[in-house]
């Protein structure tokens, strides 16, 4: 499906299926049946397109055409790449969201274009850019080699645990699936996404797409990439609640009491400083499934530091094999952002497992998952021998196939690549309009 050695499309297959299985197992405790399950490679490997040629926008003459990258997202894509280091290695520092680029920028003391970046890097060694960055909570990771990251302590804790960590942390009554007026999977059960830009989102949207009240949870001030929100809104609703305020932070404390799933993207420790960490609310909410996504997983000696997809695939190996596959002479990125996706996804799967423990057995779990898990578990499924000849996308029959129009939204008319599992009785769907952020009150639908 893409130019890359590594086998995508299967890999986020399987991963779909599974969370497919997952829903089934809940689908049977909910009504004593079982369903059948299709997953397509090829729609499976479009997921990850995001938007691009997978969303499209009705213009003035009626005609669906994709939506332009942004000029800050262009700029961000062209100064997130690989580098090189005065020690002769190679380093891939992290521009997103404004702040976080200032930060970078700071450490390199250089201007935010190619040429500046490059020349400020080559004056590095890696090691030492890699522990600067992280000293002021800023992204960056030097491209390693696969064999290099499993020798690496981090790589060697990361390959020490499962790809999806489930944990059950304390006791709590059985709690049977909460009733639901929509013959969904999820129907009834809540989900408050406190996530931005991709992985973690991609979660929220994987309850939502079986049926789950999806309450996104952001604040006015947050940096945000419009582009993001709109393909990884599908379904949900949206509220503001800045949890900084003592007043936004009781209302939140509220929707926690009455929730199932709570799934956080934040820095590991982050929202324990403000009250909201996994063993603060499961005392407000015995039974509560707590979902973690982060760059760097559950422990190890980078479990407090920050990254996205681009950072992932520099330090477990990806950026090196893609870059030896494409003879570039250096190392590449992916041409998608597989690792958001194939994370998110895994995420859904973790919390609809939980969710079945707590029904059968009770009790309240943690689940975590990574951008470096999920890279190194697309790296375990071995390489393609050709791929050169790649198409990078759907067909125009297999996207309209799984296209879904909404109508009307804050975006204007939307046509979007929609879920791409298949099962007999209860296919997945997006049951609401994509909204405006913000848009919803702080409250949960009637079940």
């Amino acid at each position: 499906m893409f130019r890359s050695p590594f086998r995508m499309g299967e890999t986020l297959a399987d991963v779909l299926a599974a969370r497919a299985v997952a829903v089934n197992d809940l689908w049977q405790l909910r009504t004593g049946r079982r369903q059948t399950i299709n997953v397509d490679v090829r729609a499976a490997a479009a997921t990850c397109l995001g938007g691009e040629d997978m969303t499209l926008k009705r213009d003035e003459n009626g005609q669906y055409r994709p939506v332009p990258i942004s000029e800050a997202m262009e700029r961000m894509v062209a100064l997130t790449q690989p580098w090189q280091t005065a020690d002769h290695r190679w380093f891939v520092p992290h521009f997103n969201l404004p702040h976080l680029e200032r930060r970078v920028l700071d450490v390199l003391k250089c201007e935010n274009a190619p040429e500046s970046v490059a020349q400020a890097v080559r004056r590095w060694k890696a090691d030492d850019l890699e522990e600067a960055l992280a000293a002021v909570n800023a992204c960056g990771g030097v491209v390693r080699t696969p064999e290099e990251w499993l020798v690496h302590p981090h790589g060697a804790y990361l390959a020490s645990r499962p790809v999806v960590e489930i944990t059950k942390i304390a006791d709590s009554a059985p709690e049977p699936l909460p009733p639901g007026t929509q013959p969904q999977p999820l129907s009834g059960v809540r989900v408050l996404d406190l996530t931005r830009i991709l992985a973690g989102p991609t979660a929220g949207i994987s309850m939502a797409e079986h049926g789950a009240d999806v309450l996104m949870v952001s604040a006015p001030h947050l940096p945000q990439v419009p582009s993001f929100v709109r393909d990884t809104s599908h379904g949900k609703r949206s509220c503001f609640l800045d949890f900084n305020l003592v007043g936004e932070a009781d209302r939140l404390r509220d929707l926690v009491r009455e929730s199932d799933v709570f799934i956080e993207g934040y820095r590991p420790h982050r929202l324990e400083a403000h009250g909201f960490g996994a063993g603060d609310l499961m005392k407000l909410r015995p039974g509560l499934v707590y979902v973690s996504v982060n760059c760097y997983g559950s422990g190890g000696p980078f479990a407090s530091r920050a990254g996205w997809d681009q950072i992932a695939q520099a330090v477990t190996g990806i950026c090196h094999t893609q870059g030896i596959a494409e003879k570039a002479g250096q190392p590449k990125l992916t041409p998608v952002y597989l690792c958001d996706f194939l994370t998110g996804f895994l995420a859904g799967f973790g919390a609809m497992i939980a969710l079945a423990r707590r029904a059968r057995e009770g009790g309240s779990y943690r689940v975590h998952v990574s951008l470096c898990q999920s890279a190194m578990l697309l790296q375990r499924q071995g390489l393609l021998k050709s791929f050169e000849h790649a198409p990078g996308r759907l067909s125009d029959a297999e996207f309209e196939s799984y296209a879904v129009c909404d109508n009307n939204t804050i975006y204007g008319d939307l046509k979007s690549l929609g879920p791409v599992i298949r099962m007999s009785e209860t296919s997945p769907r997006w049951s609401n309009t994509t909204p405006e952020l913000g848009s919803d009150k702080a409250e949960w639908l009637p079940r």
